[in-house]
């Protein structure tokens, strides 16, 4: 509760031969935590100022929490009709040939929706009370989350490929980046699963406790998830600007090519186009590295807004930007 304790030796300490060095920084060393309860008792071999931090979940209000939770669903519910719709066309048109961009922006769909469906169901599944169904549960979404990361590096090396495609031959190549975009992930979950770092998270709110399934270690949390994603932004974003440069290129090529009356039709064409990249290459997810401080609250609401709606918007986006901008990085050659 903001509070911070001192014990004091009851004498005047003064005229020290040595200047004491004081730092804003606090440590867990020489004293151990016992919590038991509600009740939190602190055990240390040296006095010092002493203070309970507050659990990372405790800053969060109920009625935030509630309201980020409808978003969630909602959002998440949309994702799951539209990506199972561009699931649904892309295997009732399965006779007809589909190209590598085709099966590389499917298995993103498969991802994200696997995901959804994870993250829907996980609070059920907590409720439940089963220990190893919850365990397997925050290791299944856990992969999910992880493929939708790989995916999303594996639709920035094909959009790469895209530019350079007639001077860069991959034999296999859908087999090749399929084992890129599931297997990996499949290994980090079975480490964690081994380690038994997965389980039953609590969710503290002013009024009322919120259960999940998730990693229950948050340094494997911060390490695996948000180090495995700066990783992966940094070459989403590199791509992402190399994309978008030579659509520009592109599109000042074309541009001189036709009347003034069809210009106005380019600013549409050009944000669907930018959403459609955010989306695939999972730009979105980089609200994540704002959620401290002051920042801490409204990012969780745009990363919520943006990520819940993600499936929607990328299966509403990326079929155009895949077919078009493939083509028209092509038509540049």
């Amino acid at each position: 509760n903001d509070e911070v304790y001192a014990i004091e030796m009851g004498t005047e300490i003064s005229n020290l031969s040595d200047a004491i060095r004081h730092q804003p920084n606090w440590t867990t060393e020489g004293c151990s935590t016992l919590i038991k309860g509600e009740n939190i008792t602190c055990k240390c071999e040296h006095l010092t100022f002493f203070a309970i931090p507050p659990n990372e979940n405790h800053f969060i209000s109920k009625n935030d929490l509630t309201a980020l939770t409808y978003i969630t669903y909602i959002g998440c519910g949309l994702s799951l009709f539209f990506l199972s719709i561009g699931l649904f066309m892309h295997f009732l048109m399965r006779k007809v040939k589909a190209t590598d961009s085709v099966r590389v922006l499917i298995n993103l769909f498969m991802a994200l929706f696997l995901l959804n469906v994870a993250f829907l169901s996980n609070e059920y599944v907590a409720r439940a009370k089963d220990i190893t169904a919850c365990k397997v549960m925050a290791g299944f979404m856990h992969y999910c989350l992880l493929s939708s990361f790989t995916w999303f590096a594996v639709e920035a090396f094909h959009l790469c490929l895209q530019i350079a495609k007639h001077s860069v031959t991959i034999k296999h190549y859908i087999i090749k980046i399929s084992v890129v975009g599931w297997a990996p992930p499949a290994l980090v979950v079975s480490i964690i699963y081994v380690l038994g770092k997965y389980g039953e998270q609590t969710i503290t709110t002013d009024t009322s406790n919120v259960t999940m399934c998730w990693i229950l270690d948050s340094d494997v949390h911060y390490y695996v998830n948000i180090g495995y994603y700066c990783f992966i932004f940094i070459f989403t974003f590199s791509t992402f600007v190399v994309v978008l440069r030579w659509l520009s290129m592109l599109k000042l090529s074309r541009l001189n090519k036709v009347e003034k009356v069809q210009r106005s039709r380019t600013a549409t064409s050009d944000i669907t186009t930018i959403l459609g990249l955010c989306c695939m290459l999972g730009l979105t997810w980089s609200f994540a590295f704002f959620s401290f401080g002051a920042l801490r609250l409204p990012s969780y609401y745009i990363f919520t807004i943006l990520n819940s709606f993600q499936g929607e918007s990328t299966s509403a986006a990326s079929f155009k930007c895949i077919y078009l901008s493939s083509d028209q990085l092509l038509g540049m050659h």
